[in-house]
């Protein structure tokens, strides 16, 4: 199968057109595709690249693969409050596995199809197995929960359950015995759901906002370096609430806050918003059906930094007293960096 047979047969898709001549103006089959956003909307762009080895392992379903690889780009629009609009996909392939492209093909469309989000373009090319997707999503320009906007006194928010999605690796890679009930640990970690409905309902809601992708501790500090604040999280509260799950809150108490404060990849959304806008949020959440639970909130802290810099440093983590909460020896705790996770 040659490079374009291999477009036409799994990827080519007419992109769907809207009334009013916004969304997709022109999608795949041209140099550039052409995207006109709904009146009073601004475009949010977000990339992400999945390499075998690295992201997933070399034998995954290629349709739970699909679903993921769209998914995590989903989840950086819900966390901006964008509704998707289109995405590119390029591809590299060590071979052109014609069964393998239908069913990651499947995974990738079943999810676009959800969330109207058509494929407007991207590459292919022989190479080591990689899929890197930018998507295109639109949101009012005044109500993109963007990092910067965490304010001092805003309650701290969490979506979903945390530290799945790390159980569901420790048992995938045999670190851990396989517990009752670990196929829901497995599909948080190869099918995990962006809380677009979620992002939405929160508009206007919520001051700042991140999706929980390289561990709570670092995305809540992302918000908190970006927006010059530090954070006091109720650790007690935490793992006894609902944003833990049964499956994670009976492993052993190291081991669960590596999961729940640094494990990753759950794709939920950490947030902040007001104190006086605790009712709305819940009905937020429960319009967008996704549980949210009030974990700690935001105190005076350091100047602003870069959005990127390490911010989990002024994540201070607290018992139910308020008092410094003493972590188990061994226990280190931090976001993800692919970079320092490398080998020498």
């Amino acid at each position: 199968m040659g490079e374009f047979d291999l477009i036409r047969t799994h990827f080519w898709r007419a992109a769907p057109a809207r009334p009013d001549g916004s969304g997709v103006r022109l999608g795949n089959g041209d140099d550039c595709a052409l995207l006109v956003p709904a009146p009073g909307m601004v475009l949010a762009v977000s990339t992400d690249m999945l390499v075998a080895g690295r992201h997933f392992l070399p034998d995954v379903d290629p349709e739970a693969l699909g679903h993921k690889a769209l998914a995590v780009n989903l989840s950086d629009l819900a966390a901006m409050g964008a509704r998707p609009l289109a995405f590119t996909l390029a591809l590299a392939l060590p071979r052109a596995d014609s069964a393998w492209l239908a069913a990651l093909a499947r995974g990738l469309f079943a999810l676009a199809d959800a969330h109207g989000c058509a494929l407007v373009g991207g590459d292919t090319t022989a190479g080591p197995l990689n899929l890197c997707l930018t998507v295109f999503g639109e949101v009012p320009a005044q109500q993109a929960s963007r990092r910067d906007a965490a304010r001092v006194g805003d309650d701290v928010w969490v979506s979903g359950t945390l530290g799945d999605a790390r159980l569901g690796l420790a048992v995938l890679l045999g670190e851990r015995p396989v517990p009752l009930g670990a196929e829901h640990a497995r599909a948080r970690l190869e099918r995990p759901t962006p809380r677009v409905a979620l992002g939405l309902a929160l508009r206007g809601i919520i001051h700042a906002a991140a999706d929980v992708s390289d561990g709570l501790l670092g995305d809540l500090g992302h918000i908190l370096a970006a927006s010059g604040v530090a954070a006091r999280l109720d650790v007690e509260t935490l793992l006894g609430s609902g944003a833990v799950h049964p499956e994670v809150r009976a492993l052993p108490l190291a081991e669960a806050l590596r999961c729940v404060l640094a494990g990753g990849d759950d794709y939920e959304l950490v947030f902040t918003a007001p104190p006086e806008r605790r009712a709305a949020v819940q009905r937020a959440a429960e319009q967008a059906a996704t549980p949210v639970t009030r974990i700690g909130h935001i105190v005076a802290g350091p100047p602003a930094t870069h959005a990127l810099a390490p911010g989990a440093a002024r994540v201070h983590l607290c018992d139910a007293k308020g008092q410094p909460y003493p972590l188990p020896p061994g226990v280190v705790l931090g976001g993800f960096d692919h970079f320092a996770t490398m080998p020498a």
